[in-house]
């Protein structure tokens, strides 16, 4: 079963998107804020992980380089920001940042399961990184 990560501080935005993932049989974690993000991150095992930008405290982006930063395999895990922001250098600013792709909101359910299908053909075994 696929388990995804969602670092988002609207909880509207984050029920709409365990919504779409329940339809396809996925299963979603839940965390406010990067920090909390990171810490399930560090206790859990997830196939990918959805990050919003603009959160209080950590930013997203800043959240993506401690998981890169990382010295396990946890830092390979493939990362989706999901965000609003529309900067025309936006999508470059983030996989520099460490991202592996960027969907906008309002989040559309094709693009996201697209997004998450191209993140798993990547991954070499498909299986579940603790």
């Amino acid at each position: 079963m696929m388990q995804v990560l969602f670092v988002e501080d609207d909880p509207m935005n984050r029920r709409v998107v365990k919504d779409m993932l329940s339809v396809v049989g996925a299963t979603m974690d839940e965390a406010p804020d990067a920090e909390t993000g990171l810490q399930m991150i560090d206790e859990g095992a997830f196939n990918i992980i959805l990050m919003d930008l603009r959160m209080p405290g950590m930013d997203g982006l800043t959240a993506i380089r401690h998981l890169r930063a990382r010295a396990d395999a946890k830092r390979e895990l493939p990362v989706i920001v999901v965000t609003a922001d529309t900067a025309v250098d936006l999508r470059e600013q983030c996989l520099a940042g460490g991202a592996d792709d960027v969907i906008l909101k309002p989040v559309a359910m094709n693009m996201l399961l697209k997004a998450m299908s191209r993140m798993l053909a990547k991954q070499s075994d498909g299986v579940m990184l603790s």
